[in-house]
């Protein structure tokens, strides 16, 4: 059973950072088959960020600000966030799936980030 975990959500005002973690468990994975996504209220779930050819890649709304990361020691992946606008709020899950190329099939349970103006 594939099970991830995010932590590292929180309240911050805008212009601050923040740095979410998501550990997976049950399969090793690669960074490829690994994303960040987040769903603001009334909004649909967007993708933020994941790699491609080990290459990561952005929504243009957070180019310049957030970073994708991993450590496959850890089976962990990062996604720092600087310079957070409150356009930025929303829950923010991580997402695996089973081939670089597949859907996004496993979910984590979402973390909450709130920015503040």
């Amino acid at each position: 059973q594939v099970q991830l975990v995010e932590s590292g959500g929180g309240l911050v005002q805008a212009g601050g950072s923040l740095r979410l973690s998501c550990v997976a468990s049950g399969r090793t994975y690669s960074q490829n088959v690994m994303g960040w996504f987040r769903q603001a209220p009334g909004k649909q779930r967007e993708l933020v960020a994941g790699f491609r050819w080990n290459v990561a890649y952005y929504a243009d709304s957070v180019k310049g600000r957030f970073t994708i990361s991993s450590d496959s020691t850890k089976n962990t992946v990062y996604l720092q966030m600087n310079n957070l606008k409150p356009e930025d709020t929303a829950v923010y899950y991580c997402a695996a799936r089973a081939t670089a190329m597949g859907v996004f099939e496993y979910w984590g349970q979402g973390t909450q980030v709130t920015v503040s103006s």
